[in-house]
């Protein structure tokens, strides 16, 4: 058995490198896909695709049509998907990635600090589990194996 986990959370540092490491250093069997993690690409995917656009409103329609398109094809083939809130940045696209995700049902791993009990408590409670750390998120999965 193969599960594909989409990894949702913020593109602006390796985590999802760490966790792809470690799932290998296991010899688990997972397809990884999420987001894409080219930022100049994602905010430019729609003029890239369908030219200039008249102001910034537009470009930024038009990408987020695409990527949200990508996520949605990305994550309905899912199996699981990881979600990572992180106490650096804003966190938007995550929440929004892990509430389609639990109005899929598909079963959901959130990654919080516990800074972010409180502010991400009604979300936690939706998801099938809530943990600390990606190492932790990595041994829930690792359970499914067992």
């Amino acid at each position: 058995m193969e599960l594909t986990v989409y990894l949702a959370g913020q593109i602006h540092d390796d985590w999802r490198d760490h966790l792809k490491n470690k799932a290998n250093q296991k010899e688990l069997p997972i397809l990884f896909v999420g987001p894409q993690e080219n930022h100049e690409l994602s905010d430019n995917i729609g003029e890239k695709i369908m030219g200039a656009q008249p102001d910034n409103l537009y470009k930024d329609d038009a990408a987020s049509d695409i990527n949200n398109f990508r996520t949605s094809v990305l994550m309905q083939k899912s199996d699981v998907v990881i979600a990572l809130f992180g106490e650096k940045y804003k966190q938007w696209n995550t929440a929004m990635d892990a509430s389609t995700a639990i109005s899929l049902s598909k079963p959901t791993i959130i990654v919080r600090p516990k800074s972010l009990i409180h502010p991400l408590k009604e979300l936690s409670n939706k998801a099938n589990v809530t943990v600390e750390t990606i190492d932790q998120a990595l041994e829930v999965i690792d359970y499914c194996f067992v």
